[in-house]
């Protein structure tokens, strides 16, 4: 009872309005010192990955990086285009424009095919990344320009308006997901509590870490920058694990509370919370933070922000529940024993909280296992193998622009704008950088290439070619009339690694050369996660079989862990492959299927639900080790222990599931992705592996599940150790 949990559950309960202020004021100075340093986003540099980063690279040592672009689409209302009217309304338009401080160049109008409308594209200075913050100087010319000439249409996309369009889709999205997942999580924590303040406190405690988490990741990201994704994980990941902390430590204190008939204080009581959840919680806190960290290895900006935003809210949610929320229960606890002084003075009963015993609706999931081990285990693991199936099909891509939401202005002209001109869909850019004495054999070099791309059908377009002021970096941009997410983008992009380069550029001695463009970038980070994949998923696993190594000094439990781990993650994998790469589902779950799923999904699962697992894995065995600590043997320790802590996992599961399953109403399709295997990994988790397998293996197991170091006997977690004579008492 002096483990570093009991101390500061002890100190917070001695002392409790001053943890509680303490709390709150740790929050605010977390929020103002993130207002006061600002989120540190991430530039453009920070992107580049494979060929195409270093083709970026070496294109910005020459200036000749590729610019942000706005279009704007130049049409009658009605009939046909006027020749004079048009001519007037692209002078307005490019007067305007290059007033703009934000606009580095506009280009002559081109019209289209059928002579109906004119394309005016305008080049803005700066970062790639900064240009959607620009946008709005731009789209006010365009509105400007269309109030001069009512009688024809100005539409404006880009980049950057699309950029702009997904961000304010996306704030509306979680806004959205906010409305649906706080009612439900507080409507389930009044399910397991028949309480509002008790499901409060969970939900407010939750709500203040993920506060106090986005205050920090500001500063954070001054040493991992931001990419725009941090604070929708701290929001995802904050309140799963938020309450769910929560949820652990107030079960057990009321647990504790019915098993002493109400004749322990309440600080006895936290202390007891604390020494046997409040470990629990702090094993798995630590698991998930040791878990995701992994995601540094893939070295990669957006999965260092990820893996930033939730360390940070995990280690935030985890202090919670150990300081703030002894403290909330102390208090709590001494008014409610007030309250039943009071109904005890005056004769009326006082009502009483029921254990955890287990009840018969877990008795009844468990007898399976109880009863037949080995076939449950045999049946439940197959059940999980034929959900596995569909992953040999699995096909992985970057979710390029071209699978954004159509509700977004800027992508209904930008589909106009893909099939009224064609050949600006894709812009390969080819970069070359060799000594100033060889600019003119890359001149020669370059021209070949040109050649050869002119005489393949997968190309179309005037050649741009560009020369650095020193004579050392070249670019030559290729233009392809194909979609970026075709196939055909795909081969054209082939044709010159594979083919055109090495023949042409590449037999210059010394040169160095890439391709880059959308394309490319592409294909280049699908395949550098799928290079950074093994590193981390070795390592996610020898995390998880030390952390369980630690936590119960079993090896057998430690790969018991990690399999499972590994069969729940494969089989919601291999459930989202079937849903997701296939079209029968999009009416469902609204979706446009692109018949893959987004490269960042696999790697960001396994790490994430290797974490979210060990709650479970370390809630549950911890009950069972406490049992065989105190003499149980292990078979009805692991039906015991399984019993007890069925309510609080499966009740922590329906949160988290809440939380996840919001995230499938988003319009991003990665999003949508993301959302919905984390919500089907933990349902598999929480009521396959946790129920069904987990007891099964260890029944069948035995005392071996403990080898080598078989708990001792008479080393139990303290139990309430019950003094007579206090009265029976309610928190609620």
């Amino acid at each position: 009872m002096n483990s570093l949990t009991v101390r500061m559950a002890r100190s917070s309960a001695r002392h409790p309005w001053r943890a509680i202020v303490g709390w709150l004021v740790f929050v605010a100075l977390c929020l103002a010192a993130g207002s006061a340093v600002g989120m540190n986003s991430a530039r453009t540099a920070d992107y580049r990955v494979g060929e195409a980063g270093r083709a970026e690279a070496m294109a910005a040592e020459g200036q000749l990086e590729r610019r942000s672009a706005e279009q704007v689409l130049i049409s009658a209302r009605s009939g046909t285009l006027a020749a004079e009217a048009a001519r007037a309304a692209v002078r307005d338009l490019t007067a305007r424009m290059e007033r703009l401080p934000e606009v580095a160049e506009v280009a002559p109008p081109v019209r289209s095919a059928d002579g109906r409308i004119l394309l005016v594209e305008v080049a803005l200075r700066g970062e790639e990344r900064d240009a959607k913050d620009k946008v709005d100087a731009l789209t006010a010319q365009t509105a400007a320009v269309q109030r001069a000439h009512p009688e024809l249409l100005l539409q404006e996309t880009g980049s950057p308006s699309i950029s702009k369009g997904v961000d304010e889709q996306r704030g509306d999205d979680l806004a959205l997901s906010e409305k649906i997942t706080l009612p439900v999580t507080l409507l389930t924590l009044l399910v397991v509590f028949s309480s509002l303040t008790m499901a409060a406190v969970p939900l407010l405690l939750a709500l203040s870490s993920i506060a106090a988490a986005v205050g920090l990741s500001m500063v954070a990201s001054h040493v991992s920058p931001d990419t725009g994704v941090g604070t929708n994980v701290i929001l995802m990941i904050g309140l799963a694990v938020g309450v769910d902390y929560t949820l652990f430590h107030l079960k057990r204190e009321r647990e504790e509370r019915a098993r002493s008939g109400g004749r322990l204080s309440s600080q006895a009581l936290v202390e007891l919370a604390a020494a046997t959840s409040g470990r629990a919680v702090m094993v798995s806190g630590f698991a998930v933070v040791a878990s995701t960290a992994t995601l540094y290895l893939a070295s990669d900006v957006v999965f260092s922000s990820l893996a930033t935003g939730t360390v940070v809210v995990v280690l935030v949610a985890m202090a919670s529940s150990l300081t703030a929320l002894p403290a909330l229960l102390t208090v709590l606890g001494k008014r409610a024993e007030r309250r039943a002084a009071r109904r005890a003075e005056r004769g009326r009963p006082v009502r009483r909280l029921r254990g955890e015993s287990g009840g018969r609706i877990w008795t009844a999931l468990l007898r399976p296992a109880a009863r037949h081990p080995l076939t449950t285990l045999g049946v439940s693991v197959l059940a999980l193998l034929a959900l596995v199936v569909p992953l040999a099909g699995l096909h992985i891509t970057e979710m390029s622009r071209d699978t954004h939401s159509r509700e977004i202005p800027a992508m209904r002209v930008y589909d106009r704008l893909n099939e009224t001109f064609p050949q600006a869909r894709v812009t390969h850019q080819v970069v070359v950088r060799a000594d100033a004495a060889r600019a003119a054999e890359v001149a020669g070099a370059l021209d070949a290439l040109t050649r050869l791309a002119d005489a393949d059908p997968l190309f179309s377009g005037a050649p741009r070619l560009r020369t650095s002021a020193d004579h050392r970096v070249s670019t030559l941009e290729l233009r392809v009339p194909y979609l970026g997410n075709s196939d055909q983008a795909h081969d054209s992009l082939d044709h010159l690694r594979d083919d055109y380069l090495p023949v042409t550029v590449g037999r210059i001695a010394g040169a160095e050369y890439g391709v880059s463009g959308d394309v490319a970038r592409y294909a280049d980070y699908p395949a550098h996660q799928n290079g950074k994949l093994p590193l981390v998923l070795g390592a996610l696993l020898l995390v998880t079989f030390l952390m369980t190594l630690y936590a119960f000094r079993s090896v057998v439990l430690g790969l018991i862990g990690v399999v499972l781990n590994l069969l729940s993650a494969a089989a919601s994998l291999g459930l989202l492959v079937l849903v997701f790469q296939h079209t029968w589902a999009e009416g469902l779950l609204d979706f446009r299927s692109t018949g893959s799923i987004g490269s960042r999904v696999p790697l960001f699962l396994f790490v994430i639900l290797f974490g979210l697992s060990m709650d479970y894995q370390v809630f549950v065995v911890s009950r069972i080790r406490e049992a065989v600590l105190a003499g149980t043997p292990t078979r009805q320790a692991v039906l015991d222990g399984v019993r007890r802590s069925a309510s609080v996992v499966t009740s922590a599961a329906v949160v988290m599931t809440t939380v996840f399953v919001s995230f499938v109403f988003l319009h991003i399709i990665e999003m949508k992705q993301i959302g919905f295997v984390l919500a089907a990994a933990v349902l598999l988790d929480a009521f396959v592996v946790r129920i069904l397998i987990l007891p099964s293996a260890m029944l069948l197991l035995g005392e071996r599940s403990w080898w080598p170091v078989r708990p001792e006997r008479g080393t139990a977690q303290p139990q309430a150790q019950v003094p007579p004579g206090r009265p029976v008492v309610d928190v609620r």
